[in-house]
C-alpha cells in the first residue's frame, strides 16, 4: 500500500450512485438515489425527487421546528427498517460552517442524508532522545464501528451545542484520563476533508486537527470503555503502519499522514509529497 492509497480509501463514492439532498433550494446533503426513493414512497408526501435531487418539500420552517420533524422522520425510517439506529447526539445540518446550521439529526443518520458531520481527533506524543513516540489507542471490542481497530490518541465527534476547546477537554478526559489543563495544551493545527460512501450512505466530513505534546510521565488510561488500551510507539513505526496495513480506523489514518507531514518524516523528497498534501483537504 502507499500513503495515497490511504487517502484514496477515504475518498471513494461513485457521485452516480447519489442525488442532492435539497432544503429550500439549498444543497444540505448528497443521498444514495435508493433511500430517496424509498423516502418519496412515505405515505406524507413530504419528499419529492426532481432533477435538482430529493426535495424535502414537508419541511417546516425554522430551526427548532425542523430539527423535531427530522427526529420523527428518523424514528418513523428505523421503524420501516430504513434507518439502523439513533446514536443520541444531535448534529448540525449545513451548507458549510458549523455554526450555520440550518436544522439537527442524529450523528447515526446524518450519513443516510449525507450531511457533512464534525470531528476532534488529537495527536498525542512525546519526545525523547530518540525522536518522537505518538500514543497509539486501540479501539474496543464492542465499538459498533471498527472495533478492535487502532485509533487516534483521543478522537471524536462534535455535537451540537458545545464549543469546540470544551469538547476537546470533554473527549481527552473520557477518553484518555486527562486533566483539563493537560489537555488546554493541544494546539489546532488544522482541519482534514475527506468524502467517503459507506454502508449508510455518505460521510462528507471535516475532522479538526490537535497536536498535543504531553509530558513523558503522562500514560493516557480511558475512562469511558470505548478504548481498550494504549501504546507508546516510535513515529516511523506509526509510519509504516499507516503505509502497510489495515490496522487503523480509516479517518485516522489521514489525521496521521497530516502530522507526519507537518513533523517533518514525510518529505518534499517522497514521490507523492505534493499530492499527498493537496488531497488531505479536498472538501466535498
Amino acid at each position: 500500500m502507499s500513503f495515497l492509497a490511504r487517502i484514496d480509501e477515504c475518498n471513494r463514492w461513485a457521485p452516480g450512485d447519489f442525488t442532492a439532498f435539497v432544503v429550500d433550494g439549498e444543497r444540505l446533503g448528497m443521498a444514495r438515489i435508493e433511500f430517496a426513493r424509498a423516502l418519496c414512497e412515505l405515505d406524507d408526501q413530504a419528499f419529492v425527487l426532481e432533477s435538482a435531487g430529493l426535495r424535502w418539500a414537508g419541511a417546516p420552517n425554522g430551526f427548532d421546528a425542523r430539527t423535531d420533524a427530522m427526529h420523527r422522520l428518523c424514528s418513523e425510517l428505523i421503524a420501516r427498517g430504513l434507518i439502523s439506529h439513533q446514536h443520541g447526539e444531535q448534529y448540525p445540518v449545513t451548507a458549510g460552517r458549523r455554526e450555520d446550521a440550518r436544522f439537527l439529526i442524529d450523528r447515526a443518520c446524518a450519513p443516510y442524508f449525507g450531511v457533512r458531520a464534525f470531528g476532534q481527533h488529537i495527536n498525542g506524543f512525546v519526545r525523547r532522545p530518540g525522536g518522537i513516540m505518538m500514543w497509539i489507542a486501540r479501539r474496543s471490542a464492542d465499538r459498533r464501528v471498527y472495533p478492535n481497530h487502532l485509533d487516534n490518541m483521543v478522537a471524536g465527534g462534535l455535537p451540537w451545542g458545545i464549543a469546540l476547546r470544551e469538547n476537546l477537554r470533554k473527549e481527552c478526559a473520557e477518553e484518555a484520563g486527562m486533566p483539563a489543563e493537560l489537555a488546554n495544551r493541544a494546539i489546532a493545527v488544522g482541519a482534514i476533508t475527506y468524502c467517503r460512501a459507506s454502508k449508510r450512505g455518505l460521510k462528507p466530513d471535516v475532522m479538526y486537527c490537535y497536536d498535543l505534546e504531553l509530558p513523558v510521565d503522562f500514560e493516557p488510561c480511558c475512562q469511558d470503555g470505548e478504548v481498550a488500551g494504549f501504546e507508546l510507539l516510535p513515529i516511523e513505526q506509526v509510519a509504516e503502519i499507516v503505509r502497510d496495513t489495515d490496522a487503523f480506523k480509516l479517518n485516522c489514518n489521514l489525521v496521521i499522514i497530516d502530522f507526519l507531514v507537518r513533523h517533518g518524516v514525510l518529505t518534499p523528497e517522497h514521490p507523492d509529497y505534493l499530492e499527498i498534501v493537496q488531497r488531505l483537504r479536498s472538501l466535498a
